[in-house]
């Protein structure tokens, strides 16, 4: 079986991390059918189109990089024509495809919905944006013609892939009908086999993995419950992990708090299995979002056998169970430094390889082997 993949987010060449979640899907579909990766981006460094098709492990990737023009309407019509050139490229090297995975709407399903009307190719949709949630309300707010296409499109798909029961339900609150069926983002099979390198630690050691959006990441919500706590206790410390928009902005409101010394780190961006290295040498995760689907980086806690408290949110209810961690109520404050304080005294009562047992489901084959019966369904 060969898949096409048409994405609006995947890594490249100026962020290796962005769309990385599809990325994961490819490879693990990869396990088990052919697949490659369309991805068509606007450079605002180059003034002529630029090719480059490579392989990452046994996922074929075609990335086309074009010129930013001026007008919107244009630059629309010369995206789509980019594409047509990339797709044209793809069948007559790689063949016809057996089915379209359109990642993100609108404009990856489009071209998945013209392939089946030019070709007879089914086509699947996968959503991974929080837009749809009430709590961030920007699919709401874009205008009516982009609505329009969203539901014209997820209606026509063989099967349309929200991240999270939750997703899927807001999607159906916007008045977006479609066939769903839920698939998870993927953990990379390090995370489930313990790091030789260790990090010893006197202190309890919590740690907080995010790409550092206030909005969204609720971090500085975080620093004010771990300030209460700070006041009845030290005998914790806390890592931060990540970077973003808003770290400098988290690192100087952390310092305007007055944390007793050493009580906070800030290491900046990680590569995944440095990453890795820190959920296994800590004692517990700490995540407090205002809003989120299914944030890969709780399966990858939970996939390292590490306990969580989280804001119930998104689709986390659906992840994390009392045997995998604590919740507490989205914004509530007071709720979270009473968890990090009860956790503080009862994370050792969390069974590791219970908690990494319920991560199975993350795995690549596991995930490859449902989006393949995806495929197989929209063939028949």
């Amino acid at each position: 079986m060969k898949v096409l993949f048409l994405t609006a987010w995947y890594p490249h060449r100026y962020d290796a991390m962005e769309g990385l979640f599809v990325r994961k899907h490819a490879e693990a579909v990869s396990r088990y059918a052919d697949v490659c990766v369309l991805y068509v981006k606007e450079d605002l460094h180059i003034k002529k189109i630029e090719v480059v098709e490579q392989y990452f492990n046994q996922v074929k990737e075609v990335y086309i990089y074009y010129p930013r023009l001026s007008s919107t309407f244009i630059r629309l019509l010369y995206y789509f024509k980019v594409v047509l050139r990339g797709l044209c490229l793809i069948f007559n090297q790689w063949g016809k495809p057996d089915v379209t995975h359109a990642n993100i709407f609108v404009k990856p399903a489009i071209i998945g919905y013209y392939l089946k009307l030019r070709y007879h190719i089914p086509y699947v949709v996968t959503e991974h944006w929080s837009g749809y949630l009430p709590a961030n309300g920007s699919y709401a707010r874009t205008s009516r013609f982009h609505q329009l296409f969203v539901r014209y499109v997820a209606l026509r798909a063989s099967c349309v892939m929200p991240v999270s029961e939750s997703l899927a339900q807001a999607m159906q609150n916007n008045g977006i009908k479609a066939n769903y069926f839920v698939v998870n983002n993927v953990v990379d099979d390090f995370f489930y086999k313990k790091p030789i390198v260790y990090q010893p630690h006197d202190k309890i050691r919590i740690v907080h993995v995010s790409c550092f959006m206030e909005e969204a990441k609720n971090t500085f919500g975080i620093l004010r419950a771990l300030k209460q706590v700070s006041a009845q206790r030290s005998d914790f410390e806390v890592v931060f992990v990540g970077t973003g928009v808003d770290f400098n902005h988290t690192v100087a409101y952390a310092e305007s708090l007055s944390f007793p010394v050493g009580m906070l780190h800030f290491v900046g961006e990680q590569t995944p299995e440095n990453v890795c290295m820190w959920l296994y040498n800590s004692d517990f995760m700490l995540v407090f979002s205002n809003y989120e689907n299914a944030p890969v980086v709780l399966s990858e806690s939970m996939a390292t056998g590490t306990p969580i408290i989280s804001s119930a949110v998104g689709g986390i209810p659906e992840m994390v169970s009392q045997k995998e961690g604590k919740l507490v109520s989205v914004k509530d404050e007071a709720a979270l430094r009473d968890a990090i304080i009860w956790m503080l005294d009862h994370f050792q009562e969390f069974d590791p390889d219970i908690i990494r047992e319920t991560a199975r489901k993350f795995t690549y084959d596991e995930v490859g082997k449902r989006l393949l019966q995806v495929y197989k369904d929209a063939i028949c």
